[in-house]
């Protein structure tokens, strides 16, 4: 574990020598997480994307990639695409990159089961803007508009993400 990491504490979300407060899944940390449990996953997760629109903000770093129209995250089990990002039109379930709210304006990705996705086990965990404090999301992390922006300017690729 170095500073450059993200960890997850009883009071938020600590990276940089700074604590952010977070709000985490419906159906809490759990190490068992399965698809549709709304549970965010324990343990030693990775950074391996950013995503960003780029019609609502500048790129938040180099490495950041746009969110293009059409794009999609499969969460259907069926796809052999599944979770990963996607095109439209595609013919399983998915969920919609570029939203209409401001929800997946930034989007850190993680490494929660990719590449090499089993069935099942859950699909994409991010970290993403907050609904308001306190709202739980499906399982991702969600954070204040200028606290994810802080972090995303700072993280690096490959960034651990500690959920106890």
């Amino acid at each position: 574990m170095t500073p450059h990491d993200l960890v997850l504490t009883p009071r938020g979300l600590r990276f940089c020598g700074r604590v952010f407060p977070c709000t985490l899944g419906r159906g809490g940390v759990r190490a068992d997480k399965r698809e549709g449990d709304g549970a965010t996953p324990a343990g030693r997760h990775r950074i391996v994307g950013m995503l960003y629109r780029p019609d609502r903000m500048a790129p938040p770093a180099p490495w950041a990639r746009p969110i293009r129209p059409g794009d999609l995250w499969s969460d259907d089990l069926r796809d052999p695409a599944y979770n990963t990002l996607v095109r439209a039109p595609h013919g399983f379930g998915h969920e919609r990159m570029r939203r209409a709210d401001p929800l997946y304006d930034l989007v850190l990705l993680t490494d929660w089961n990719w590449p090499d996705a089993v069935p099942g086990r859950g699909s994409a965990i991010f970290l993403h803007r907050w609904r308001r404090p306190g709202y739980p999301t499906e399982g991702c992390i969600a954070l204040r508009t200028d606290h994810l922006r802080w972090i995303a300017a700072r993280i690096a690729p490959g960034a651990g993400l500690i959920v106890a």
